[in-house]
């Protein structure tokens, strides 16, 4: 669970569950099975709908695309604190967190944002996360491994896709494998913020000292690990300060997580469900990068995210109002018919898809093309490796209650 995640959560409470019936439909049993029929209704009959909160939901492609590319809808993080408080929502946990968190790329507007991301940019690049493919190909089929070991059957998400993010991040930021299982302690405890803010803090104030002290082996013995490359960056004029790198460091690791655990996850269960795009990946295994576009488009973990109007702003024939939260709902957006023909068909060789799954504009998820890689090599080795595949007879699919992720809490399959 990463901090945006837990963002989503309290924001889910403090705006859908109190929307009117257009939107709190969202949350019915029906849409968290399958949300895109109602998706489907809010185009056709709403598609900038206004709550009567004040609440904004937008569903269409070309409303969205605008929207995410507007820097006057902001996702400042006191902006949209102000904007929940006005509506009786309570973020006071998250509002601990970020505030000791500090300011960083994903709470941030320009200028600051550009600076933070430019920074970033210099460190993260293509070709740092190309490099990954090999020690990513370790990983699965070790996890592969390790699964096929421990019987016929297993948990998908508990057996590769969860773990799979993890294990790399710690090989992209060079940290010791055996740290592994206390970082993966200081996550799980991240996640219980709700329940339990105190031991979260703890968890968040051990995790920051342990990250300061791998900044500084790393000054006085630079490796070739994102964490070296992000504190060369301080040689820059438009330097990142020790606080900003401290951040910076803490959101990289987080921010692709549970993104690409369930990108794995969500994908493999598409393509289980389509027979024939399954069998048409195990003879084309080329298809691999355009397949994983589409499983991204299909059924993309990242439901929706929150903006706040700093002004007041048109959009699809309406007006938002200064102070006033639109809800991007982009996983509406990638099965508009306005956008793609057939949007309801999984079609691996899909043209043109230009989905919005990992945003667009100045916030695009800097760490999309590393989810992308490493569910590029999951699925196409569970394809590979184990090709009879299926769903377990007895398997009961569950969604989290969270209606701006689109999450599995497991996949059971035998193989």
């Amino acid at each position: 669970m990463n901090l945006t995640d837990t963002a989503d959560e309290a924001r889910a409470g403090a705006g859908l569950a109190r929307s009117d019936d257009l939107a709190a439909a969202l949350l019915t049993p029906e849409a968290r099975r399958d949300p895109y029929p109602f998706y489907a209704r809010m185009r056709r009959e709403d598609p900038v709908h206004r709550s009567a909160q004040g609440i904004w939901y937008l569903t269409r492609y070309a409303d969205v695309e605008a929207a995410l590319s507007d820097l006057r809808l902001s996702n400042d993080r006191d902006r949209m604190t102000r904007a929940y408080s006005a509506l009786g929502g309570d973020l006071k946990a998250f509002s601990r967190l970020t505030d000791r968190l500090g300011r960083v790329m994903s709470n941030t507007d320009p200028p600051d944002h550009a600076r933070l991301r430019k920074l970033a940019n210099r460190a993260f690049t293509a070709r740092r996360v190309e490099a990954l493919r090999d020690g990513i190909q370790r990983i699965v089929d070790r996890l592969i491994d390790e699964a096929v070991a421990a019987g016929p059957a297993m948990d998908l998400i508990e057996a590769v896709a969860s773990p799979l993010p993890m294990s790399v991040v710690c090989e992209l930021f060079g940290i010791p494998a055996e740290d592994l299982p206390q970082v993966k302690t200081w996550f799980h405890r991240f996640g219980r913020l709700s329940e339990d803010i105190d031991k979260s803090e703890a968890a968040i104030e051990q995790y920051e000292e342990y990250l300061a002290r791998l900044v500084r082996r790393r000054r006085a013995d630079p490796g070739d690990d994102l964490i070296s490359a992000l504190v060369a960056t301080q040689a820059q004029d438009d330097r990142l300060t020790d606080s900003e790198l401290l951040a910076t460091c803490f959101v990289l690791i987080t921010a692709g997580d549970e993104t690409t655990t369930h990108l794995v996850g969500n994908g493999m269960l598409a393509l289980l469900r389509h027979p024939g795009q399954l069998a048409r990946l195990r003879a084309e295994p080329t298809l691999i990068r355009t397949a994983v576009e589409e499983l991204a488009r299909y059924d993309t973990p990242t439901q929706a995210i929150v903006r706040v109007a700093a002004e007041d702003v048109a959009i699809g024939g309406r007006t938002l109002r200064e102070g006033e939260l639109a809800y991007l709902f982009l996983a509406a957006t990638n099965r508009d018919p306005e956008r793609f023909e057939d949007p309801d068909l999984l079609d691996l060789t899909r043209p043109g898809n230009r989905h919005l799954s990992f945003g667009n504009g100045p916030h695009f998820c800097l760490g999309g093309p590393l989810a992308k890689l490493q569910a590029e090599v999951a699925v196409s080795t569970l394809v590979r490796r184990l090709p009879h595949l299926r769903l377990a007879d007895d398997a009961v699919l569950d969604w989290r209650p969270n209606p701006l992720q689109r999450r599995l809490t497991a996949l059971p399959l035998t193989y």
